[in-house]
């Protein structure tokens, strides 16, 4: 390999780790700010921390890694070393950091648990926090060895889809939290999972310049055109598909395009021109791969 090519391949490559070390320390970080204080078990390997900082006094960085390590080594078998080495690198981070922010930032978090309001800004800024850093993480095609790996596994050797088997693995810690802090942070827990899917989801579909919109052209006259200015003007392709009208029985062809957003403005001039009475729909597309858009080849396209 030339050095040219490994420079290339670093390049490539560097983004995904920096994404695993960045969104570590977010995630430890919202860990020890909000969701640890607040005694919010909101699921997964942190969650299990959680409940046994308050129970035992043991350090949740550390119970991070000694829960993570045998679902890292569960990935790995399974999923392939890539995957394992990822899962196993965040892992370590982030117990790592989790360890070393609660040296500093201390037990008792940045609220004032007296007001009892505390406990409602920690589960919903601890979802953000740490959504916005497990998001960071995903987007490398990792995890921090989370209870998600389990959840896979239930996944690919059961008919229970992955969202299903998510929702009862963390169910379960969540309902198990309800007999040692009180129902109330249980339901809190409950409000921190969701807000944190939501900032994941926010996160690994929309982060990156690589979301666009996908649109659908119907003319009734001058398609040829609409084709011509896309390729001449935006230096964009598409996909011409079969279509019939429901009402008229006719053939209908159907351009399809995937385009940046700065150019959707344009791309309904060129139809607005060519064909006033043209139909488009247009859709956001939030991972779009291949040529003029992000690599399929590089290591986070997913």
């Amino acid at each position: 390999m030339s050095a040219e090519q490994k420079a290339a391949k670093i390049r490539d490559v560097l983004p995904s780790y920096l994404y695993i070390v960045i969104g570590s320390f977010v995630t430890g970080a919202g860990l020890v700010m909000f969701i640890n204080p607040g005694k919010i078990a909101a699921g997964g390997v942190s969650g299990i921390a959680t409940i046994l900082f308050h129970t035992l006094g043991w350090d949740p960085g550390l119970m991070i890694f000694v829960l993570g390590v045998p679902l890292f080594l569960a990935g790995f078998a399974i999923f392939g070393k890539v995957y394992g080495f990822k899962s196993f690198l965040g892992t370590i981070l982030l117990s790592g950091s989790t360890s070393l922010l609660i040296r500093v930032i201390g037990p008792e978090g940045i609220l004032d648990y007296a007001d009892p309001i505390s406990t409602l800004l920690s589960a919903v800024f601890g979802g953000v926090v740490t959504g916005i850093g497990m998001g960071l993480v995903m987007r490398s095609g990792a995890n921090t060895g989370g209870t998600d790996i389990i959840a896979q596994i239930i996944s690919r050797y059961t008919p229970m889809s992955l969202g299903v088997a998510l929702t009862v693995v963390d169910g379960i810690i969540i309902c198990s939290s309800a007999f040692i802090f009180g129902i109330t942070h249980a339901l809190y827990a409950v409000i921190t999972v969701y807000i944190a899917g939501v900032m994941i989801d926010k996160v690994v579909l929309t982060l990156g310049k690589n979301h666009a919109k996908t649109v659908y052209i119907i003319c009734s006259s001058n398609m040829e055109e609409v084709e011509r200015n896309i390729l001449s003007e935006l230096n964009h392709g598409g996909t011409i598909l079969k279509g019939t009208g429901m009402y008229s029985g006719e053939d209908r062809p159907v351009i399809m395009t995937v385009v940046k957003n700065n150019k959707v403005a344009g791309l309904t001039r060129i139809v607005r021109n060519a064909d006033p009475k043209a139909f488009m729909v247009v859709s956001d597309a939030y991972n779009v791969l291949g040529e003029g858009f992000k690599s399929l080849s590089r290591p986070d396209s997913f």
